[in-house]
């Protein structure tokens, strides 16, 4: 997404930055059980929160979440787990939309907010160091180049950044990203209620 529009997405799906260990079992046990319902799988995170926390946090394909879709969500994968029985121990569930200032994970999530403030972390030292803050400019089919904000002295101000070295990215929240994320999801919204042949409401 740049400024006021939204660009031309590729509709491929596929995450480039996954999970490994538990995480990375439990992503692969719930994808199709979401692709199945209609959603796809952002993150897979589990953390000792209140002795054990599974969260698992989704989408709809055009972006959005409703609570009732966290509720959907929760519904359709607790049987899956439960025959998969990847946890050992007891484990509290949790579903959630991304937020506005959302993880990046696929290729096309790059795409649709180039222009927007991100910060990511790199596997690997890349120009001296592992932690970026910036704008993307483009996304090509292996890396995307990111114009730095505030690079250092001496600093290159536009990088070259792999998929296959990110680690972990996200965007920034800002007023632009905010206002950007409530017109994107009243489109998407709107784009549904048109789908289904609900009147949109007179103002």
């Amino acid at each position: 997404m740049n400024g006021e529009t939204l660009g031309n997405v590729t509709s491929d799906d596929r995450r480039i930055i996954v999970e490994e260990g538990l995480a990375g079992r439990i992503a692969d046990i719930v994808s199709p059980a979401l692709e199945q319902l209609g959603y796809r799988l952002v993150r897979v995170r589990t953390s000792q929160m209140n002795g054990m926390t599974l969260q698992i946090m989704a989408e709809r394909p055009d972006g959005t979440m409703t609570i009732e879709d966290c509720e959907a969500v929760s519904r359709g994968i607790s049987p899956v787990l439960d025959v998969a029985d990847p946890i050992s121990s007891a484990y509290h569930l949790e579903v959630s939309s991304p937020g506005i200032d959302r993880p990046l994970v696929r290729r096309s999530d790059f795409e649709l907010w180039a222009g927007h403030l991100i910060k990511l972390e790199t596997n690997r030292l890349l120009s001296g160091r592992k932690r970026f803050r910036g704008r993307v400019l483009s996304v090509g089919d292996a890396s995307l180049r990111l114009e730095r904000d505030q690079p250092a002295y001496g600093e290159e101000p536009v990088v070259d950044i792999p998929f296959d070295a990110i680690g972990d990215a996200r965007l920034v929240l800002t007023d632009d990203l905010i206002e950007a994320s409530l017109k994107a999801e009243k489109a998407a919204r709107k784009g549904r209620d048109t789908d289904s042949g609900e009147a949109e409401p007179l103002n």
